[in-house]
């Protein structure tokens, strides 16, 4: 089997009001982006959402449809 040339992406989705108000500080963006690049996965955005339901499926839905992988 023949490698892709496509490359493989991915999109880190944070969900919480508690990061958007700045109440908790993220600690998880760095350390999964940095991973995911050490492995060959080129991380191509980071979106913070509410804990609105509407807000997370719409996010899951558009970034799912954008990159290989949504972590």
């Amino acid at each position: 089997m023949a490698a892709s040339s496509e490359p493989v992406t991915a999109a880190i989705l944070v969900i919480g009001d508690e990061i958007l108000s700045g109440r908790t500080k993220d600690r998880n963006i760095g350390y999964i982006a940095e991973y995911l690049t050490a492995i060959g996965i080129d991380v191509r955005e980071v979106r913070v959402v509410p804990d609105v339901e509407e807000e997370i499926v719409g996010a899951v839905n558009a970034l799912r449809a954008r990159y290989t992988y949504l972590f």
